[in-house]
């Protein structure tokens, strides 16, 4: 008894006078539902898959939905003007009446997690009329980006941190492919579905999207995954003068490589703990130094701290509070810049004696009333 062909409106669940868009809306729904990736081993979900996919290639195409609507299903023999058809089967069918047999180029967001992943989308070159995908190509794994807090002084002296790295690498039992493969029995090993039509469009064999293989049997190692967890210590070294912000990059130690390309990088974003004393302002350092008022009146060489020791620092008679003097050479080194370093700026502010004595009390008393002097005389009255 032949099989009964279905209406292609029903098939996709829209009226006849469906709009373009509602036909692929519907066509959106069904294949997410229906798709072989989705109901492994379901023979009848991939039927149904096959009559959604040849419906919703007639119906997209405005031409061929217009001798649908006038001859029905002998639209093909109208199509081909009387040509003996070719036979094709539905990986063919896909890509020679609809172009998409990677269904990954469509349903992306859907299928990212069901092997299509990294692979699922070819590389295309132009070759003069249309594009031809090319073969599966070594693909560059994903840079991993963390953060790496260090400490004010190892961005400035630079340092060393050891760290125990856990990331998915290839499956060594596989070499990442998932399983035991064989040639693609749709395209011959060629990764490429034949070409057709009037603009001999070549597309990626939908069945092995494009590699030329077919995995015949699951790993029992990865369990088809193609990863394994790798394990394994690895030291960053933290070059002097270092900013927060910048980036330290470690090669290869990203996600893995895919059909034989190389891992990515781990790339640490350093973020530089602040410092309860120096605060850096570009390969400046910034200090605010206390000075007595002895010190401020009648000038001093003081001792004061830097990033790379105790360093002299000679302060001028009549030192006003929040004043400011540059220290050559006592910043941050500048990185990429071998033995260039920048400066400390040193704010001193005046400290008053906590504590005085009679007698200094009455040396103080005496400077103000030999000195006679009024800082404020130059302030106005008022608004």
């Amino acid at each position: 008894m032949a099989q009964q062909t279905l209406d292609y409106y029903e098939i996709l669940g829209v009226k006849r006078d469906a709009t373009a868009d509602e036909i692929r809306k519907a066509y959106r729904r069904l294949a997410r539902k229906y798709h072989p990736d989705v109901n492994p081993g379901d023979p009848e979900a991939e039927e149904r898959f096959k009559q959604i996919s040849q419906a919703y290639a007639v119906l997209s195409d405005p031409e061929k939905r217009k001798k649908y609507d006038m001859f029905g299903h002998a639209w093909e023999q109208a199509q081909y003007s009387g040509q003996a058809r070719p036979d094709q089967d539905f990986a063919q069918f896909v890509f020679e009446h609809f172009g998409a047999g990677s269904f990954a180029e469509i349903f992306g967001d859907l299928f990212g997690d069901l092997g299509f992943g990294p692979g699922g989308f070819q590389t295309r070159v132009r070759t003069g009329v249309g594009e031809r995908p090319t073969r599966r190509v070594p693909r560059r794994g994903q840079d991993v980006f963390e953060e790496l807090t260090i400490s004010f002084k190892e961005s400035i002296h630079g340092g060393e941190r050891a760290f125990t790295l856990e990331m998915a690498d290839a499956c060594p039992e596989c070499g990442g492919l998932g399983g035991q493969t064989a040639q693609c029995t749709a395209c011959g090993g060629t990764g490429v579905s034949r070409q057709t039509g009037l603009f001999g469009m070549a597309m990626s064999c939908p069945q092995c999207q494009g590699t030329g293989e077919m995995v015949t049997s699951r790993c029992a190692s990865c369990r088809g995954t193609g990863e394994a967890l790798r394990r394994r210590k690895v030291t960053v070294k933290i070059p002097p003068g270092i900013r927060d912000g910048q980036q330290l990059r470690l090669r290869g130690e990203g996600g893995r490589g895919f059909f034989g390309g190389p891992n990515g990088d781990l790339v640490f974003t350093v973020r530089v703990q602040p410092h309860p004393f120096f605060t850096r302002q570009g390969d400046d350092i910034l200090a605010r130094v206390p000075i007595s008022l002895v010190e401020a009146a009648l000038g001093a060489e003081i001792s004061v701290p830097t990033v790379h020791g105790r360093a002299r620092l000679k302060i001028p008679a009549g030192t006003a509070s929040g004043a400011k003097f540059r220290m050559r050479g006592q910043g941050a080194p500048r990185p990429g810049k071998r033995g260039e370093v920048g400066d400390m700026i040193v704010e001193v502010y005046v400290v008053p004696p906590k504590k005085l004595s009679a007698k200094a009390r009455q040396l103080l008393e005496n400077l103000r009333d030999e000195l006679k002097e009024d800082p404020r005389a130059d302030l106005p009255d008022g608004l």
